[in-house]
């Protein structure tokens, strides 16, 4: 199967998945607004959440899927067996301990992690959001084996299940709450219990489908035998340097989320709901191709084909343009339309969504570097070097917190929106250099002539997408929902077909990106 379509393949199903959280957001903010305990909810999602990308979905991928790449091409099928279980018994003690340690100690987490909630007068946030947070720890046990399970089925060329399931926690979401808030005491609380029904529901689908290729990890007590595996230890040593690079983009997003609880309550529901906006092209993109370049750049580089593996980042670079850029440009150009027909409904209140559009338009500037990153970063992590990667993070997030001191004074929550934008955007320059100097990665002819035809058509849809948007009042059309859903699709529609349109007029073709196959 091509990469392109492997792409299409997984971009499809991670479609769905933001479709769904989209949806999910649309209910939170209709049933519960922007306020007090909105914000307790994100802060504690974004706590198991965190740790969630700490130890499994980012440290433990990069360290796991170029190994696992490597004992499957070097191996027979019975010692690979033996491996998965050793690593599924290490990584789940460890998580059972971190998450034990977690639901006990989650009072001082979050009077470290979110101080703001924890003052004079918001006893009731910071004691709502202890609770949640209690509930949905054992949440990152959970996506660990999910993260385990995704490495083997993506190894084997089954991206399918992995980029369906989390759908899944999106569906739980929603169905409590409509089905669980209205019996509770504080009907908030239901998320959180949505939260761990769907960590639950991803990890079965899962592991079903590991049953069903026959590589289903089995757990026993022989947990000093796992850790003592030296494949496990290697995957743990590669772990440290990951654990480190992962931890420091989370550690600023925990100092922006501290510091959002400082400013006016509502502040981090604002910048959750515009995340939730960058993320759709970050996952449509970014995620579905790093999710599919890993494994094939982790195969050319075992094979030591150093041409091919230059032109898969070549061509997963180009993709990111060509696709990432016309997302960027309609997050820059019509926020007011996106965030209104999504999010400005019940609770939430036009004071909101012109909070959150800000925020849209700050995280707008950094999205070609986020797309970028998922794209250079598995340059690295498929050579096993993953120690470069932790040494610009490092450097990125001292960026931050400086852009932070100039920024948030002046834009409020959107100042920290725009520090991890602008950030990311540095981080992404720092890979892709670091590749050149190492030629690893050579640019291939004709980029200069692609830039300027993807800009060319991008002037024009540009121009459409303002245009068009000027003449709807989106606001007014809070009581007409179906009607300003229909005037969105219909300036969105226009605009993109302006957009391919003008691409097929200067000469760039769908089948231009066809001739990078999988190996």
């Amino acid at each position: 199967m091509s990469l392109l379509r492997t792409t299409a393949l997984v971009s499809g199903f991670t479609l769905l998945s933001r479709i769904a959280g989209l949806g999910r957001d649309v209910v939170i903010a209709r049933a519960f607004g922007a306020g007090p305990l909105t914000d307790a909810f994100w802060v504690a999602f974004r706590i198991p959440n965190l740790l969630r990308r700490l130890f499994a979905e980012g440290a433990f991928s990069q360290a796991f899927v170029p190994i696992l790449g490597e004992a499957k091409n070097r191996h027979d099928d019975q010692q690979v067996k033996i491996l998965l279980d050793r690593v599924a018994l290490a990584l789940f003690s460890i998580l059972l301990l971190i998450t034990l340690i977690g639901v006990i100690a989650a009072p001082i987490l979050l009077g470290v992690m979110a101080s703001g909630l924890n003052t004079s007068g918001r006893e009731a946030t910071f004691s709502a959001a202890v609770t949640m947070t209690r509930i949905m720890f054992p949440y990152i046990l959970c996506m660990s084996m999910v993260a385990l399970a995704s490495g083997i089925l993506n190894t084997w060329r089954k991206f399918a299940i992995p980029a369906f399931t989390p759908v899944l926690l999106n569906l739980s979401m929603i169905g409590a709450a409509f089905g669980l808030s209205p019996y509770l005491e504080n009907p908030i609380y239901a998320l959180a219990i949505g939260v761990m029904i769907g960590g639950v529901m991803q990890l079965v689908i899962q592991w079903v489908a590991l049953s069903k290729i026959g590589l289903r990890p089995r757990l026993s007590i022989h947990v000093s035998e796992a850790l003592g595996d030296p494949t496990v230890k290697r995957i743990m040593r590669q772990m440290l340097p990951a654990i480190v690079g992962v931890s420091v983009a989370q550690i600023s997003l925990l100092i922006n989320m501290n510091i959002a609880t400082w400013l006016t309550p509502g502040s981090v529901t604002w910048l959750s709901f515009g995340d939730r906006l960058m993320e759709f092209p970050t996952a449509m993109i970014g995620v579905a191709l790093g999710t599919v370049l890993l494994p094939s750049l982790s195969k050319a580089s075992a094979d030591m084909s150093n041409g091919h593996y230059s032109n898969l980042l070549d061509w997963g670079l180009k993709l990111v343009l060509l696709l990432g850029l016309p997302a960027a440009v309609t997050m820059m150009l019509i926020p007011r339309a996106l965030v209104s027909v999504l999010f400005h409904y019940g609770a939430y209140q036009a004071a909101d969504v012109e909070q959150t559009e800000i925020a849209v338009v700050a995280y707008s500037v950094g999205l070609i570097g986020l797309l970028a990153v998922k794209v250079l970063a598995p340059g690295y992590y498929a050579q096993q070097n993953i120690r470069t990667p932790v040494k610009i993070a490092i450097y990125v997030l001292l960026a931050t917190q400086i852009m932070n001191l100039i920024f948030v004074p002046r834009f409020a929550h959107a100042g920290l929106a725009l520090s991890i934008s602008v950030a990311a955007t540095l981080n992404a320059i720092a890979l892709l250099v670091g590749l050149m100097r190492k030629q690893v990665y050579r640019p291939q002819r004709g980029w200069l002539i692609f830039t300027a035809r993807i800009l060319t058509a991008l002037t024009a849809m540009g121009v459409c997408l303002h245009l068009l948007s000027t003449q709807v009042d989106w606001f007014s059309l809070q009581s007409v929902p179906l009607m300003r859903i229909g005037a969105l699709a219909l300036v969105l529609t226009i605009s993109g077909s302006v957009y391919l349109v003008v691409l097929w007029l200067v000469g760039i073709k769908a089948q231009d990106f066809r001739r990078a196959s999988s190996i």
